[in-house]
């Protein structure tokens, strides 16, 4: 009788400690309101998790509503032509995005101090100390790189999450509605879809911009942003 008796205790804790765990694993609704400076709504802006595009898009009256784990850090919102907004999350569950306030949209430096080096994310240079966003930086002018055999061979090895499709580039794995999306190639300031068949040796930085940091490119960025700078038009 006592062996039943601890048998069913055990058992009872041990469903109470499952359920608990499945509740604290469970994912967290959170719903918002995104406008522009003019405090008008802002449609199909994409909603983002800790730098990650969801399939969350805001509607006509620019409302979204999305769904996080609970141990999600910040949400961001994409948008074409208002550029990018972050919040941290800290366990709210309502977080309205106003364009017309300063907050956490990104921001740049325009003067950056000799010795410290910069990152080019499409609308100016950003410090590395007060870079937030997913961009990964090649320096060409490294040695190292000159053992490569080609511009995508560098990246591919150098940067975590890129891989090729001919001389197309996917990042992240970014997808839409029709399938794969590529990234934006941009060489010396020149737009191109796949990358250039020039030697890495030629090639005097690379910069990788993911998530958030690639959407002052608007929609072409939605895929991530691959800026080449080559030496010759850059000494």
């Amino acid at each position: 009788m006592r062996i039943r008796l601890c048998l069913l205790i055990l058992l009872s804790v041990l469903c109470t400690a499952s359920i608990t765990a499945q509740k604290s694993n469970k994912k967290i609704t959170i719903t918002g309101t995104v406008l522009n400076s003019a405090k008008e709504p802002i449609v199909n802006a994409i909603i983002m998790i800790d730098d990650q595009k969801t399939n969350s898009i805001t509607d006509s009256k620019g409302n979204y509503k999305v769904k996080v784990k609970p141990d999600a850090l910040k949400i961001g919102v994409f948008t074409f032509g208002n550029g990018t907004f972050e919040e941290a999350i800290n366990g709210r569950t309502e977080i309205n995005f106003n364009f017309g306030t300063t907050g956490t949209q990104q921001t740049t430096d325009k003067i950056i101090a000799p010795g410290e080096q910069g990152v080019n994310v499409g609308y100016g240079n950003v410090k590395n100390k007060n870079l937030t966003t997913d961009v990964n930086k090649i320096d060409g002018t490294n040695k190292k790189y000159a053992s490569y055999s080609s511009i995508s061979d560098m990246i591919q090895r150098e940067v975590s999450g890129v891989r090729m499709n001919g001389l197309s580039v996917i990042i992240q794995d970014s997808k839409d509605l029709f399938g794969s999306v590529y990234a934006l190639i941009v060489v010396d300031g020149v737009y191109m879809d796949e990358l250039p068949n020039i030697p890495p040796t030629s090639v005097k930085s690379i910069e990788v911009l993911k998530g958030t940091s690639a959407a002052m490119y608007g929609s072409r960025g939605y895929g991530g942003v691959i800026i080449i700078k080559t030496k010759m038009q850059n000494d």
